[in-house]
């Protein structure tokens, strides 16, 4: 089942732009090895859905999986073959605003191998440039 909020203040909300790189969420915390976004984009919740289901079966209950990113942002769209006017269209899915620099996946529990292989499969779903990165030593 794809995600998308419980409820919203607005069921409709202005398409906006994409400026500068996150300064939030940019940092692997809760597994050791992530896949990071290096474009911006949108992100579809079937999109994160099905990043999670390659991941999931590839690990096999091995390691864990965390998703670091949610589909806040309602898109719509209006009807094929519609004439012009007539207001803005229903809400079609629901998508994740993805800054560069942000994490959408971690891995822990497992070699980096794995993490790679694994993070890999689920780079190949992304529609924005991602890359593969390791937790930084705390100190």
């Amino acid at each position: 089942m794809a995600m998308m909020p419980r409820r919203v203040k607005h069921r409709k909300v202005q398409r906006g732009r994409i400026r500068g790189k996150a300064t939030r969420g940019n940092r692997v915390v809760f597994g050791e090895y992530g896949l990071q976004a290096t474009q911006g984009g949108w992100i579809s919740a079937q999109t994160i859905e099905a990043g999670r289901i390659a991941a999931q079966q590839y690990l096999r209950h091995e390691g864990k999986l965390y998703i670091r990113i949610f589909p806040h942002k309602p898109i719509t769209s209006i009807p094929l073959e519609t004439r012009m006017g007539k207001g803005k269209g229903e809400p079609d899915y629901w998508a994740a605003v993805v800054k560069p620099g942000t994490i959408l996946y971690e891995i822990g529990g497992v070699t980096e191998q794995a993490a790679k292989l694994c993070l890999a499969r689920v780079a190949y779903k992304m529609p924005v440039r991602v890359r593969f990165v390791r937790r930084l030593p705390t100190t």
